[in-house]
């Protein structure tokens, strides 16, 4: 009944939607084959404290769509995520992003297996941005996404789900209004189809939690951008103007001033379970990376361990995490020569938008730290 609800949705939306961008289209339609291919409003305050919603004893279930590009912080972050108390994630969605979509498949459901929830459904989703290049990122997550570590004995594609992602978001969303969260750790080219191929998506979702963007004109990727905005600007524009539910982003500078001692890792990867030892064969390819020279002038504030995605999923499923946040209206730079993909972050309101986004400044790192140790507990 869902998929048939999908199909009228994109029939009613396909005539106006391809003559706006006739790659979402195309995209949309890849999304398609890709499904028979694998059987089987915040005050005006500059900054804020972010309080706890959570109650002592609560035992309300959050649940989680987790859009995912699955490198090894990606699969961090889908570990914690999977360890949490109190937290259901209703399904995984792939995009390409740091290795192909097919690879970011089979690496979803090689940290599944590894965490014994195989149960948890994948789904096939964007092979290419909606514009430009499809980017990589082989050189600090191995060209597999998973530091090139041989498994024989991993998953097959045949255990994805044939429904395509962009539907199951939005399947999920009508099944659950208002109570499922978003945490994207890839380019938003999910997310953006899904609100143009359902404009009520958005309005569907609880809060929305991001690792992407930059706030000091520093990129990770070109001169000016983050990797996950660098590889859909279009897509990040569309999500940071059009989803107006309560938005998180964990950008990259914020995740390098909060970068722990390679001394944690170390320690972290040290124990005794088979999660520890699946972590640690795929993590040695990012770790050696994270010491070459072209890592050491992307860092910000010095060496040492950033999981990136982590940030934004430890926010999602615990409100106390954030301590410290901007709000501020952002945007995504769309044209320029240098700066295409940048984040805007305006902080004298000369975008006149109402919607503010919620800029990660401070973190509880203790906790951070308990959060990695018990996902591989």
């Amino acid at each position: 009944m869902a998929l048939r609800h999908g199909t009228r949705l994109w029939s009613s939306v396909h005539c106006s939607f391809a003559q706006n961008t006739g790659r979402f289209t195309a995209l949309w339609n890849s999304s398609l084959t890709a499904r028979s291919r694998y059987p089987g409003r915040y005050t005006d305050l500059p900054s804020c404290r972010i309080l706890s919603y959570s109650t002592p004893g609560s035992t309300m279930v959050k649940k989680l769509i987790v859009d995912v590009d699955c490198g090894v912080d990606d699969a961090q972050a889908i570990m914690i995520a999977l360890a949490a108390p109190d937290v259901k994630v209703l399904g995984i969605t792939c995009v390409h992003g740091n290795t192909t979509v097919e690879n970011v498949c089979k690496n979803a459901l090689r940290v599944l297996k590894a965490c014994q929830r195989l149960e948890i459904p994948v789904f096939c989703g964007a092979s290419k941005p909606i514009l430009g290049k499809t980017l990589s990122a082989g050189h600090f997550h191995g060209q597999d996404g998973l530091g090139d570590s041989p498994d024989p004995d991993a998953p097959g594609l045949e255990m994805v789900q044939k429904e395509g992602a962009v539907a199951a978001m939005i399947r999920i969303a009508n099944e659950h209004p208002g109570e499922v969260s978003l945490v994207a750790t890839a380019p938003l080219t999910n997310l953006a189809l899904a609100a143009r191929i359902d404009p009520t998506f958005p309005q569907k979702i609880k809060g929305l939690y991001i690792m992407g963007g930059n706030t000091d004109s520093r990129g990770n990727t070109t001169v000016c951008a983050e990797f996950n905005f660098a590889a859909d600007p279009e897509a990040a524009y569309i999500v940071l103007n059009e989803f107006l539910c309560p938005t998180h982003l964990a950008c990259w500078e914020f995740t390098c001033h909060s970068k722990l001692p390679w001394e944690f890792c170390d320690g972290w990867l040290a124990q005794d379970t088979e999660k520890a030892r699946f972590m640690k064969r795929i993590f040695q390819h990012s770790i050696k990376a994270s010491q070459s020279e072209r890592a050491q002038r992307e860092m910000v504030a010095g060496m040492g361990f950033i999981s990136c995605d982590s940030y934004a999923m430890a926010a999602a499923i615990d409100d106390s995490f954030v301590l410290e946040s901007d709000q501020v209206p952002v945007s995504v730079e769309l044209t320029g020569t240098h700066t295409r993909g940048m984040m805007i972050v305006d902080t004298l309101q000369m975008l006149k938008k109402e919607h503010k986004a919620c800029i990660m400044k401070k973190v509880d790192m203790e906790k951070f730290k308990a959060m990695l140790m018990a996902s591989l507990k």
